[in-house]
């Protein structure tokens, strides 16, 4: 058997949904500087990825808002600004991580020495009503995209909201197949179930649900049922598997406030941000959000392995978007999934198409 290391280090590992870009323009932080949870919230950094995480799909997320004109133009701007914040970073950091929107670019930049920056969208909500806003993200380097959150909008329910069409809007439907044209994946994460039905039916690439989990392990609208889990294989499909909903959620009063404080947390001066992380991890120590661990999360990812196959499950764990289990608190824990997955039988062709390669062949596909 390999070492697992040495394998995990030289292996190009990909993360399908990394929301570390809401720290991107906090004051006092900086993406080439090592942070610790124990003072700080962020779960990567570049240091911290360093031999643990080649890269992954860098998020440009909006929260949910009115379904209004003004409302949309707000959040327009917000994802705007969000995606800039992505390119001045990676331009002050070229000689460590580029953008990527290719197989051949993560290949390359891999091969130097790089990290690989894609970039997706999370909640397509700031399109408002306007599909050809989809063409200018993808000038922008967008090659992956979501079209809900939390709460049901203009596209699709959500599966957590009460549904308002029954899966997909007319414009919702409209948005699969400009999807379909610009060559963009489509991620259903977040979609309910008949979104999912829907897109499943409608797209002519394979789905990726970027950071989602199995029912079969915890029964949560968040999560795909089984059968679900086989339909988007039988269609190429892939399911990065997630942290999140390996169990019920203790979303406390006071956790939800430091969540919404955490959505602003470009506007906290440095005082604020480690009040913050004071305050996190204090509610951690004696409420935790999550009521699971590493331990959990290698049983819910190997019973997603045997469901799916091994040809049609990635990661996403949700980094910086509320991931993150006892054990598994942050990027520099991902060598201890290849060690387990070693000592589980999997071989080193099986490890490249997890880590990577089925997420690359779905970009492919799509393109």
């Amino acid at each position: 058997m390999p070492d697992a290391t040495d394998l995990h280090r030289r292996l190009l590992t990909l993360d399908a949904h990394l929301d570390t870009p809401i720290h991107f323009a906090r004051p006092g932080w900086h993406f080439d500087e090592r942070h610790e949870l124990a003072d700080d919230v962020a779960q990567l950094d570049m240091p911290r990825m360093e031999g643990n995480l080649s890269g992954g799909f860098f998020v440009i997320y909006t929260a949910q808002g009115p379904l209004t004109d003004e409302a949309y133009a707000a959040a327009l701007a917000s994802a705007r600004r969000r995606s800039r914040e992505i390119d001045e970073t990676l331009a002050r950091f070229a000689d460590r991580i580029g953008p990527a929107t290719t197989v051949a670019d993560a290949t390359r930049l891999h091969g130097e020495g790089r990290m690989v920056a894609f970039r997706s969208i999370e909640n397509c909500y700031p399109i408002g009503e306007d599909l050809g806003l989809l063409a200018e993200f993808h000038g922008h380097g967008v090659r992956m995209a979501g079209p809900v959150h939390v709460r049901t909008n203009q596209l699709a329910d959500s599966s957590t909201d009460m549904p308002r069409w029954n899966g997909l809007s007319p414009l919702g439907e409209a948005w699969v197949a400009e999807m379909n044209r610009l060559g963009m994946v489509i991620d259903a994460s977040h979609a309910s179930d008949a979104a999912f039905d829907r897109m499943l039916e409608l797209s002519k690439a394979p789905l990726v649900l970027s950071h989602s989990g199995t029912r079969g392990f915890y029964d949560h609208p968040r999560n795909l049922d089984d059968d679900r889990i086989r339909a988007l294989a039988a269609r190429g499909g892939v399911i990065g598997f997630t942290t999140i909903y390996l169990s019920a959620m203790h979303m406390s009063a006071e956790r939800a406030g430091l969540f919404r404080t955490m959505g602003h947390i470009g506007d906290l001066s440095v005082s604020e941000q480690l009040d913050l992380a004071r305050r996190w991890n204090a509610l951690d120590a004696t409420a935790p959000m999550w009521r699971a661990d590493f331990e959990d999360y290698m049983k819910a990812l190997l019973h997603t392995i045997r469901v799916a196959g091994i040809d049609h499950v990635c990661f996403g764990a949700d980094w910086d978007g509320g991931g993150g289990v006892e054990g598994f608190r942050d990027v520099t824990a991902l060598p201890r999934v290849t060690e387990r997955l070693l000592a589980a039988g999997f071989d080193e062709a099986d490890l490249e198409k997890l880590w990577s390669g089925n997420l690359l062949r779905v970009l492919a596909e799509a393109g």
